[in-house]
């Protein structure tokens, strides 16, 4: 649904991409992920551009979706990056990181497995654990305590997936995200490599609901807007998803943005908040169906 705010809209629909196919193989479990709509965002993308950039890849949803012949993606979090690096480099080794600690989980009890990674991985974090917290935390909810980077995320109620489907998956990954490079670093660093013609998607914290979650406490949406202007006064064409709408629609996230900085502007049902759900103890959640605003700078 379009929405008639301050925004011009674009009519000539030849402008924007109508091919992508859904992906719903996830590799990671993460809070927010994009994988169900991510072929969606990715329909808003301009048929033709250069160079793919995601500043914060996260589970990698819509870069594995669109599996670019050209893509460079960052995050804040070491460990997630080198996943993906050695998803690209090395599928084996992560097949080996999930398989070990998935037998582990076997012999000692699911709870006190997860327990015990976790202790390991918040004295020396490393991408194994983090894998497999991932795919066995609540939910998918990554979250650090902001005082000492700590991770506090419960165990799930679900039981993490077989090695044999996470085999599968990580094939699938690595095939899609061959050409694909990933850095350890902040936002800004992909904003100053991108040039005329690059796409940029930029899927941040969110500022109304995702205060807990992985890097929102270091998050600066004030920082990210000025990042926007100056690649879009260098001819870079930028998505942003942010919050939208919250309890079915009842509330809207209102942020304020400079004037023309975004040519449109639609919004993506992204069903009930897994997040409040986390914070409400599992409740269904009939109230709280979320919407993303996504943002375009043509």
């Amino acid at each position: 649904m379009d929405l008639q705010m301050s925004f011009n809209q674009v009519n000539d629909s030849s402008f924007f991409g109508s091919n992508v196919k859904p992906f719903k193989t996830q590799l990671l479990k993460w809070i927010g992920n994009k994988q169900r709509f991510a072929h969606e965002i990715i329909n808003y993308f301009p048929v033709r551009f250069n160079r793919y950039f995601e500043p914060f890849v996260g589970s990698g949803a819509v870069i594995g979706t669109l599996s670019p012949l050209n893509g460079y993606a960052s995050d804040v979090i070491k460990p997630l990056i080198d996943i993906w690096n050695e998803t690209v480099k090395n599928p084996k080794k992560v097949k080996t990181w999930y398989r070990n600690r998935y037998v582990f989980s076997n012999e000692v009890g699911k709870k006190e497995a997860y327990y015990e990674i976790r202790k390991r991985y918040n004295e020396n974090p490393t991408p194994g654990d983090f894998l497999y917290l991932s795919r066995a935390c609540y939910g998918g909810v990554i979250r650090f305590r902001k005082e000492d980077g700590y991770m506090s995320t419960p165990s799930g109620v679900h039981s993490p997936i077989t090695p044999e489907s996470f085999d599968y998956r990580v094939d699938i990954w690595s095939e899609r995200l061959k050409k694909c490079k990933f850095f350890c670093e902040d936002f800004e660093y992909l904003f100053y490599m991108a040039r005329k013609g690059d796409v940029i998607y930029c899927d941040p914290p969110y500022i109304t609901s995702q205060q807990i979650v992985y890097g929102a406490q270091l998050f600066s949406i004030d920082r990210l807007i000025k990042s926007i202007e100056v690649a879009k006064s260098k001819g870079v064409y930028v998505l942003l998803s942010i919050d939208g709408s919250k309890k079915s629609g009842q509330m809207l996230c209102d942020i304020d943005f400079p004037d023309k900085l975004f040519q449109r502007e639609v919004m993506v049902n992204c069903g009930r908040s897994m997040l409040r759900r986390f914070q409400r103890e599992g409740d269904t959640l009939e109230d709280e169906v979320v919407s993303d605003r996504l943002l375009l700078t043509y």
